[in-house]
């Protein structure tokens, strides 16, 4: 066993070793499962780094939650950082984490760790069957880690890295006391350039799917250093984390997962994060260890406060109204080759906003057409949007009316505009306007959702493909910038 970064010196390991040797023996008592050995990744480090007995085990675990505090975040919950180290050292911390958990729900945890036993390039994301504990079976999400795979040539899945790392499975019983109704996405990743980690980040927000999605980063902090040394580098690693910057990670992190907590601050950025909160910080030398060289363990929760996000103004009538005068409108046009006659009774949408239509076939985009400005009344523009959106963007075919059925639609009314900065563009969260002279082009929010593109990629994109200026005009002084939130509502699928 490679035991120099697994968060522990080698006479803690046999500490803990000794501690669970009964456990380890009861090992027997693992639930039973009806798949296939080669459908089951079996435990690796049950009865070491944790117990091995099932109810030793949810015993340690929920001792451990009953300790922790569970913190107002004051946003959604995006992502964790949970240690990695045997559960007499580190397992406290790990449940300043997992406390977070308790009362909530989520699709699918993707786990990101490091490779402490097998050499990796790019990352490798494990694909199938299910992960064992003591506690029982948690599922693999088969269909999203394929999709993850599929994104780029550098994300495989390698059994080797996987088959004796504890990384991410130290994690999972945690999971298993806080969380019900889950599956689990496995990814191991070493390379720490930002290259990399982005390319995984990418690949993940990508491939999502609308899933209701839980991050977690597996790793220790400072390694082997004196009690006070080790405070001092673990403040500055979690200062440096507290700014959600990557690049400032990189350069003052001190952590064995440093490329899985590069790639999950990546991620829940492109997911809306803009805060992160120190849940908890201790030592080896604060739990079960001696003072002279001990390994740092943190718990961060990562959050979406949504404080610039634009509130919502329009009412569950309000939207199908709207959403009913889009559908009508168009089938209308089709059919007569008319804009229809449309009224309401609703001051709110007589009010004038600007707004876009935009049409989806089977996710795929169909048409969008919209007013920046807010010129006609939204009811009416919407109706305008909506013919416009389905027979004259030039980027399709015009809908047929056989077409129509198969058509999803999808309304994002537009706060005021304002000028911005580069830096005060929220990605996710902000729509984008970039004009020089005559030359304006228009970017919504959920273009950076869909795309996975960096800020620079947004930016150069809008210029090149909507504005038709030079890729790198929104760097220059003349290019002026402009942005705004939106209210979206869409057609139940």
């Amino acid at each position: 066993m490679n035991i120099k970064r697994c968060g522990v010196k080698k006479a803690l390991i046999l500490t803990t070793l000794s501690l669970t040797l009964l456990s380890s023996i009861l090992y027997a008592q693992v639930p039973k499962t009806q798949a296939t050995p080669k459908e089951v990744r079996r435990p690796a480090v049950a009865g070491a780094f944790y117990p091995g007995n099932r109810l030793l085990l949810q015993r340690e675990v929920d001792g451990f939650l009953a300790k922790a505090r569970k913190v107002e975040l004051e946003g959604e919950l995006i992502a964790l950082i949970s240690p990695h180290a045997g559960y007499i050292y580190s397992g406290l911390v790990a449940a300043y984490s997992y406390k977070q958990l308790e009362g909530k729900n989520f699709d699918t945890v993707i786990l990101i760790g490091p490779s402490h036993y097998f050499p990796l390039s790019g990352a490798s994301v494990y694909n199938y069957g299910s992960y064992q504990t003591p506690l029982g079976l948690v599922e693999v999400d088969s269909h999203l880690a394929n999709k993850i795979i599929a994104r780029d040539k550098s994300i495989r899945y390698i059994p080797q890295a996987h088959i004796r790392e504890h990384s991410l499975e130290v994690q999972l019983p945690f999971l298993q006391r806080t969380l019900k109704d889950f599956k689990i996405v496995p990814i191991l990743i070493s390379d720490a350039t930002l290259r990399n980690c982005q390319t995984l980040a990418d690949a993940i927000f990508r491939s999502r799917e609308g899933k209701k999605i839980l991050i977690i980063a597996s790793t220790d902090l400072s390694h082997y250093q004196p009690y006070s040394k080790a405070c001092q580098l673990d403040r500055i690693t979690l200062d440096a984390i507290l700014t959600l910057n990557p690049e400032e990670v990189a350069k003052k992190g001190d952590m064995c997962g440093q490329a899985a907590v590069l790639s999950t601050i990546m991620l829940a950025k492109k997911l809306g994060a803009d805060k992160a909160i120190i849940l908890k910080y201790l030592n080896s030398g604060d739990t079960a260890g001696p003072k002279d060289g001990v390994v740092g363990y943190g718990a961060v929760a990562i959050v979406k406060k949504g404080e610039k996000e634009m509130k919502e103004v329009y009412s569950r009538e309000e939207r199908e109204e709207l959403l009913k005068i889009a559908r009508d409108s168009i089938k209308s046009y089709l059919t007569t080759r008319k804009p229809p006659r449309i009224e309401t009774l609703n001051p709110k949408l007589k009010e004038k906003r600007g707004v876009f239509v935009t049409l989806r076939k089977k996710e795929a985009l169909r048409g969008c057409i919209g007013y920046i400005e807010p010129v006609f009344p939204l009811y009416q523009a919407v109706s305008e949007c909506a013919i416009s959106a389905a027979t004259k963007d030039f980027r399709f075919p015009p809908v047929t009316r056989e077409e129509l059925p198969k058509i999803t639609i999808e309304i994002s009314v537009l706060s005021p505009t304002k000028r911005a900065g580069v830096d005060e563009i929220e990605m996710g969260v902000h729509g984008v306007i970039v004009k020089r002279g005559f030359n304006q082009g228009v970017f919504l929010p959920q273009v950076a959702e869909e795309t996975g593109w960096s800020k620079e990629e947004f930016l150069s994109q809008l210029c090149s493909g909507k504005a038709g200026l030079p890729p790198d005009a929104w760097r220059n002084k003349d290019t002026e910038i402009y942005i705004f939130t939106v209210e979206k509502f869409e057609e139940e699928k």
